[in-house]
């Protein structure tokens, strides 16, 4: 964690990073109020620890100053005059917590958990914002016949709990397929858990995905739940496996199997109950026969099989699309809707689209930014990518 302590007095300073350090803290010292609030502008920490009495800024002042900067730091108060009414005003202030001087080692220790688990929190809160606005609205969008197909698909097989295993180009809309299978089965108040397996280190892997045991490695400081278990009740959906280590694989495919996990470090059973959904941009035949890729494993995932098309091969959705993304931009950017004239919608139908939908969606937000109201066929040819 990186910490940053406000003091006016250099003892204090000295003595809180010695015991924060060993906690394996980064530590940042601040002399008081104003040094302190500079610092914090700069750089982003995990916790602050302020005294309230201090020359130039005092502490409650540096609390208003920081809560009205939009400082998102958890800020903890200390004063070695401290009394219940300082303390209530600082927690009403805005403070995280309240400490009195001399500090209790047990106490800072306590705080730093606190800290830990709050700041968990605020970061799974922003990602969940995040893909809710990311997804308002998404319906799949489209009538070409291959679309009408997945349609129908996913209406078919998302009542049920079977597997899916969803192909296609990257940027294509594989995440979105595997959505509205959750939406639309009965999990769908349960949680949607992803796992991009490309983005994540072969040696971490199964830790992520399996959860691990207090001290089966040098970071792990605590037990950790897996998105197994945290996806249970609900929908797991495991994009890009094709680029998943054997090992995982392995453990993956007994999860399914058996319905039940080991942590890493572990050797309690743990049963799971989540649907699993897969996605590979990946042909999984050819890298079975390479030998990167369980042929069981596969046959498992792909109960059924939906493949999604690149945006090359539905050129007659680029104008409904093009649409939806305009709205969207439009409404996130808070500005007046712009609009497309014809010779726009037919230039975008001419790019070679390798980047599928999410290109699609760059090129419109870029388009929105830097034409006029009226985005016309010139300035898709200027602000766009390669023709085919």
């Amino acid at each position: 964690m990186n910490v940053l302590i406000i003091d006016d007095e250099r003892a204090i300073r000295r003595a809180m990073r010695e015991i924060l350090e060993h906690e394996g803290c980064i530590i940042t010292e601040a002399e008081d109020g104003q040094r302190g609030l500079a610092i914090s502008q700069q750089k982003e920490f995990d916790l602050i620890f302020c005294d309230i009495k201090m020359p130039a800024m005092d502490g409650l002042e540096f609390l208003a100053k920081a809560i009205q900067l939009n400082i998102e730091s958890p800020i903890i108060m200390m004063s070695g005059h401290g009394t219940i009414d300082i303390a209530v005003q600082a927690i009403k202030d805005g403070a995280f917590d309240f400490m009195e001087k001399p500090m209790d080692l047990n106490r800072i220790i306590v705080i730093l958990r606190n800290a830990r688990d709050r700041n968990s929190l605020v970061a799974e809160n922003k990602t969940l914002k995040k893909t809710v606005k990311k997804f308002k609205g998404s319906s799949i969008i489209g009538e070409t016949p291959a679309i009408h197909e997945i349609k129908e698909m996913i209406e078919k097989v998302a009542p049920s709990d079977a597997r899916v295993l969803i192909t296609g180009g990257n940027g294509s809309g594989k995440e979105l397929v595997a959505r509205s299978l959750h939406d639309f089965s009965s999990r769908k108040k349960m949680p949607f858990i992803e796992v991009n397996c490309a983005a994540i280190p072969a040696e971490l892997i199964e830790s992520e995905l399996f959860g691990h045991e207090k001290g089966a490695f040098t970071s792990a400081v605590k037990d950790k739940k897996g998105k197994f278990q945290l996806a249970s009740g609900g929908t797991l959906f495991l994009d890009e496996i094709g680029d998943m280590s054997l090992s995982a694989q392995a453990k993956v495919l007994r999860a399914l199997q058996e319905n039940v996990i080991q942590r890493v470090g572990g050797e309690k059973e743990i049963k799971v109950d989540c649907r699993v959904l897969a996605a590979t941009n990946k042909d999984l035949r050819s890298e079975i026969a390479e030998g990167r890729f369980r042929e069981d494993l596969f046959h498992r995932l792909a109960v059924i099989i939906i493949h999604v098309p690149s945006l090359n091969e539905r050129q007659d959705d680029i104008p409904l699309l093009a649409h939806h993304f305009l709205k969207m931009v439009c409404s996130d950017q808070g500005i007046p809707l712009k609009k497309f004239d014809d010779g726009a919608l037919e230039e975008l139908k001419k790019v070679d689209w390798t980047g599928n939908i999410r290109e699609l969606r760059n090129i419109i937000e870029r388009l929105v930014i830097l034409c006029g109201p009226i985005i016309s066929g010139n300035d898709v040819r200027m602000y766009s990518n390669s023709k085919k």
